[in-house]
């Protein structure tokens, strides 16, 4: 009965509409390179807050879901991939489209990122309820430290230096800590603002690092000689042909690409792997068991299907850990995570329980968007290429425009503008630096969860520590988090140990 309620619900016409307005926002986001499903959701999320949170969530969604489809576009048509999801489209989708065959790549990357991400969905919904049931029994020991296990996430999204990725995220927990104090219920750095009594915002921190900031480092690195060259890619004129693959090349394709949507799914869950890890390992993995592997990385199009169901199929996995667990395995999923609080809910286990209709209503409508893009990505396949013409000056002035109505959207404040433009410069400067803007969000996002609940549960074992390690599930995550900080160090001493040994042999 839930679930008939629930498609009633996600039938409205308004978000059917908003739905597919988010599909057509994500398709041009996605396949424009330099932008990213990151940027537009920041951007357009306070946006949504006009709506209802299932009109304002399907805005989100349709976009989320349709931006890493798209980045296929830019990676088959000028070898670019217009997200890191699409980076192993690259391997496969461009020979297609140098022997006239890119109007086929096109189609099966709509066709297969779609098959990807509803497997994906369908393992949401038959894992997610199971795993919200066990961690309903979590007290503020267990929150703890699933919130330390997702502050451990700093270091997979600090790029190139785990250093300055946690540098960066110990100054999003300090931020974090300004505003009330959730125990004591006193004032704490506000420095006598009264701007500041509720704490810095979320989302115009979040706007302006992954909008602004993002806008000032491509004006600052812009290099015309790579944007001449893309140009003369754009302005080729070969033959697309077909869209649509052959009833056999269907049947060759089923099996693998039903494999990598369920590997995707699973690596999804995992906190911190992403699209582009999934469709390299589940790229390679198709490699090896094909029957023809000289194909791949030549215009194979079991390589390109393999890489598209991956793209997707990475979502309804991140989704199924943030929505039971309340743990951001992305950025994304961060932001959609403080989307949803501004809504009024928390991810976690008691989302199941207090929001149940709306959690039904989020795997409703991964399907809805899926279905649209399905439809609206195979009417324009060819069409495509178009978006790719849009010159980045107009882009810029966009997002520019579009985050500051945005960031004042959200509370009709000026002072949040100032923040978010405040946020841009130190993105900006965060990117010249090499500092990973990712860590920082997340350290700003978990900061409050962290700290409330560590303290109630020292509340409730009287000072004493031994909580953190008697109980099992809390006892397990900590372990986990150590792993997670030091896999690292371990890998890269595995790395030189075996080089040394390498060496040491050929000598």
């Amino acid at each position: 009965m839930e679930w008939i309620t629930g498609l009633m619900d996600i039938l409205q016409p308004m978000v059917i509409f908003c739905t597919f307005i988010g599909v057509i926002v994500g398709t041009i986001v996605g396949s424009l390179p330099g932008l990213s499903a990151t940027m537009a959701i920041a951007i357009l999320t306070p946006l949504t807050f006009w709506f209802s949170p299932a009109e304002g969530f399907a805005m989100l969604i349709g976009l989320w879901n349709a931006a890493i489809f798209a980045g296929g576009i830019s990676a088959i048509l000028i070898n670019t991939p217009g997200t890191p999801a699409s980076i192993a489209s690259t391997f496969d989708g461009y020979s297609l489209y140098k022997k006239g065959q890119g109007g086929l790549a096109l189609g099966i990357n709509v066709i297969y990122s779609v098959f990807g991400g509803v497997i994906s969905t369908i393992v949401l919904i038959l894992f997610s309820f199971p795993l919200a049931k066990f961690a309903i029994k979590f007290g503020p020991s267990e929150y703890f430290a699933l919130a330390l296990f997702g502050l451990s996430m700093m270091i997979a999204v600090s790029e190139n230096s785990v250093i300055k990725g946690l540098i960066v995220g110990f100054c999003g927990l300090l931020l974090s800590t300004i505003g009330i104090d959730p125990i004591l219920a006193t004032k704490r750095f506000t420095m006598g603002s009264t701007s500041l009594v509720a704490g810095i915002s979320f989302l115009p921190i979040m706007i302006g690092m992954f909008g602004i900031g993002e806008v000032l480092s491509q004006i600052f690195e812009r290099n015309w000689e790579l944007e001449k060259r893309e140009e003369t890619e754009k302005r080729k004129n070969l033959q697309l042909g077909r869209v649509i693959p052959t009833k056999g090349e269907a049947l060759q394709l089923a099996k693998p690409t039903l494999i990598a949507s369920i590997v995707a799914s699973v690596v999804g869950a995992v906190p911190a792997a992403g699209g582009d890890i999934a469709s390299i390992i589940c790229w390679g993995q198709a490699k090896k068991t094909s029957k023809h592997p000289e194909e791949y990385g030549n215009g194979s199009i079991e390589g390109l299907a393999v890489s598209c169901a991956a793209n997707n199929g990475v979502i309804g996995g991140a989704l199924t850990t943030m929505l039971t667990l309340g743990i951001p395995g992305d950025t994304v999923s961060a932001i959609l995570i403080g989307s949803l609080m501004m809504y009024g809910m928390q991810p976690g286990p008691k989302m199941f329980t207090e929001n149940k209709p709306f959690v039904i209503n989020i795997m409703l409508l991964m399907l809805l968007a899926y279905l649209i893009i399905f439809v609206f990505g195979l009417l324009t396949a060819k069409l495509s290429a178009r978006v790719l013409n849009v010159r980045k000056e107009t882009v810029w002035v966009s997002v520019m425009i579009l985050c500051v109505v945005g960031s004042y959207a959200l509370n009709n404040s000026f002072f949040d503008v100032m923040i978010m433009v405040a946020a841009g410069f130190l993105g900006f400067v965060f990117k010249r630096g090499g500092y990973a803007p990712g860590p920082f969000i997340l350290g700003l996002l978990l900061g409050g969860m962290l700290e409330s609940n560590m303290r109630r549960a020292l509340v409730m074992s009287q000072g004493s520590y031994s909580i953190f390690f008697t109980r099992p599930v809390t006892f397990i995550l900590i372990i986990f988090t150590g792993i997670s900080l030091f896999y690292p160090a371990i890998k890269a001493a595995v790395v030189r140990y075996r080089n040394s040994t390498v060496k040491s042999v050929v000598k």
